[in-house]
Parts: structure tokens; C-alpha cells; sequence
């Protein structure tokens, strides 16, 4: 194993009821004034609203509201929000919601703090010293965000999806409670499926070095996965296995499979960011799309992780079938594997090749993802 950091500082309260307590965590850092932020009204519809905000009551914190965060979350709701903070003097942010809340959160947390604009973090134009404390509670699990320090918002005049990460955006205290992600619609559920896949397998893949640890790992947590997905979707009220499949999206992207490695990359986000920024698809639903053809393109560059992960997940011998059945198991449970059911043509792949170029570059690997290499991936998903 390469030398390695791992640094974690979040909190997390797993359970049932477990968001009854959000007000006490609030308390003990000292919160008075908090910016609740959420997507849509169905937290008011269901009573998750009313109970964080009786927690929050009996602790004496205020709340602001900040309602209306979409998928694929944008900056300028991220500019609304940050200038709602000021005015009203917020101390704290707290997300209600799925990862796309949760990402406008940090970026609420981040952008508050810097006197320029918001965007101006996530272009490198100036990097973040500070941050007000995040708190979450998790409605869906699908990105990892309630236990990293990452946060990726699209800037909807230029069509950029891009990302920040710094220590100050790791949560204070993540809330998980499975009961909470009970009334998640089957799409989200199978395409939460397979962005938990595309966080794990662009490290098991793409590592120069992986140690056979974290292929372990990382085999346990796609095979939870498979298992868990199929489980909720006979069952959606199968508590057992959405914790487990909860779990598994935190424990995909929290620092654990990579500490160890060396020489990884994320492409297929890379790629998958352009897809959502031009055409607003659900991330997972690009995720399902890009995998398998990128899968295709890069296969031969590692043949022996490419057959062990056939092997340990799909039980058949060849890397070829592997990526097969993987493709064949994300059009068994619902997510789409082709460009055109995302009603996205071939004529629109020079623009997706540009926006994805510059993604290349943000994520540090546009030596081997050019243009020729990210037209021939996505022509293998056509």
C-alpha cells in the first residue's frame, strides 16, 4: 500500500428517529441561526419539515428557509441563498435533503464567507479559507457528499458543471435514517445505484496502484449494492436494505477505498458532468449511460482488474462479459445505457466533447482523455 492520510472529521448518526436529535448537534457548536435548505415540499408533506424544526425550536435556534434546490443543483439558487444568509445573519447551514442539497450547502457555506462571487471558488479564481459548519439530514442515498468535502454545482449561463473540495465542507453531523428514504421513486433509486457504482469503479479501475484491501472493499460494496437495489426494488419498504444500501453510497466516496491507492482518476464523471450541464439529464441516468462504454474504451489497459472484477461480481471469466452483464443489469433495473434515451443525438457530440474537455482538464487528466479518446467513448454509447 502507498503511504496515506485519512482524515474524517464528520459525525455521523445512523438510525431511526435519528433526526429528532438535530437541534441538540446544532447546539453544541453553537448554532443560533440556521439556513435550512431542501428540494422540494415533500419534506413538508411527510413531517420531516415539522420535526427538524421542533428540534431546532427546543434548542432555541432560528430557521430561514431555503427551499426549491434542484437536481443537478445550480449557482444561482447558490447565490440566492448565500445573499438570504447575509440578511438574515445565518451561522450555520443545514441541508435537508439528497446531494444535490446537500452540494448547494456546501457552496451556500463556502460562498458566504468569500466577499467575491460564488463561482469564482469552483474556477480557481479563488480558493476557499473558510466556511460556515454544514449539518445534513439524508432523504436519498446516492453521492457521498454527507461524508466528504466535496460539492459540484452547474453554472447554468455557461454551461459548466464543476466542482470545490476543501476541508472546511466536510459535515459536522450527517443524519441517516433509512425510514427517511422510503418514498425515493424507483428512478432515483436505480440511478442512486449507479453513481454509487461509477464512484467505486473509477478508483478500482484507474488505480496504478490498488491494493488488493481495497478491491475487496470495493467488490463488497458493488456486490451490496446489486443485491440491495434489487432487494428495494421488489421492496421498497425493506429497512434492512436500505440502510445497507445507504451505507454503501457513504462509505463509496467517504476516503475509505482510496486510502492506500495512487494513481486514480474519476473520467467517467468527467465525462458524465457535460452530458448533465448541456442537457440537465439525472446524473445517475448519465452515470448508467457513460460506465459501460467507457468500460469498452479502457478495458485493455488494465485486462487483470477488468477479469478479477468480472470474476467477483458477475461470477463469469472474461472482462468483455463482464462489462456485458454490468450494462445488462443497469437495463434490468431501469437505468438507461444509451445516449438516446436521454434523447440526446449523435449531432450533439462535439458539444458534449467540448464541455467534457474542460472537465478533462479540471479533474487533471486531459493528457489521455482527448478529443479523439472522449469522442470514440461516447460513440460507444450511441
Amino acid at each position: 500500500m502507498e503511504n496515506f492520510t485519512y482524515f474524517n472529521p464528520t459525525k455521523i448518526e445512523f438510525g431511526l428517529d435519528k433526526e429528532q436529535s438535530i437541534g441538540r448537534h446544532l447546539a453544541e457548536h453553537g448554532i443560533k441561526q440556521v439556513l435550512l435548505c431542501y428540494g422540494s415540499d415533500r419534506i413538508k408533506r411527510d413531517g420531516l419539515f415539522h420535526v427538524v424544526r421542533t428540534s431546532l425550536s427546543e434548542q432555541g435556534i432560528n430557521l430561514v428557509e431555503c427551499g426549491g434546490i434542484v437536481s443537478n443543483p445550480v449557482v444561482s439558487k447558490v447565490r440566492e441563498a448565500i445573499a438570504l444568509s447575509r440578511t438574515h445573519g445565518v451561522d450555520a447551514i443545514l441541508s435537508v435533503g439528497g446531494g444535490s442539497v446537500l452540494d448547494s450547502a456546501k457552496a451556500i457555506a463556502a460562498g458566504v464567507c468569500y466577499e467575491g462571487d460564488v463561482w469564482d471558488l469552483f474556477i480557481g479564481k479563488a480558493s476557499i479559507q473558510s466556511a460556515l459548519p454544514v449539518f445534513a439530514i439524508l432523504t436519498l442515498a446516492a453521492t457521498g457528499s454527507e461524508m466528504n468535502a466535496y460539492a459540484v454545482v452547474t453554472n447554468e449561463d455557461t454551461k459548466e458543471k464543476l466542482f470545490i473540495g476543501n476541508t472546511h465542507l466536510y459535515p459536522k453531523v450527517s443524519i441517516i435514517n433509512p425510514a427517511r428514504m422510503q418514498s425515493v421513486s424507483r428512478d432515483y433509486l436505480v440511478y442512486s445505484a449507479a453513481d454509487v457504482f461509477a464512484h467505486l469503479i473509477d478508483v478500482y479501475f484507474t488505480a496504478s496502484m490498488q491494493p488488493t484491501l481495497l478491491s475487496r472493499l470495493i467488490e463488497s460494496l458493488i456486490n451490496t449494492v446489486i443485491e440491495t437495489t434489487e432487494t428495494l426494488l421488489a421492496n421498497p419498504a425493506d429497512l434492512q436494505a436500505r440502510g445497507e444500501f445507504a451505507w454503501s453510497a457513504t462509505l463509496a466516496l467517504n476516503g475509505l477505498t482510496f486510502s492506500g491507492a495512487s494513481g486514480f482518476s474519476y473520467p467517467n464523471h468527467a465525462i458524465e458532468h457535460a452530458l448533465s450541464a448541456l442537457f440537465n439529464v439525472p446524473h445517475g441516468a448519465g452515470l448508467s449511460v457513460v460506465v459501460p462504454a467507457w468500460m469498452k474504451w479502457y478495458h485493455s489497459r488494465n485486462p487483470v482488474q477488468f477479469e478479477r472484477f468480472a470474476q467477483n461480481v458477475f461470477h463469469v471469466h472474461s472482462a468483455e462479459q463482464g462489462i456485458a452483464d454490468l450494462k445488462n443489469w443497469f437495463d434490468k433495473i431501469g437505468t438507461p445505457t444509451r445516449l438516446l434515451q436521454l434523447g440526446i443525438q449523435e449531432t450533439d457530440l462535439p458539444a458534449i466533447v467540448d464541455n467534457a474537455l474542460t472537465n478533462a482538464r479540471a479533474f487533471g487528466i486531459a493528457d489521455m482523455y482527448t478529443r479523439d479518446v472522449v469522442t470514440t467513448i461516447l460513440r460507444n454509447a450511441l
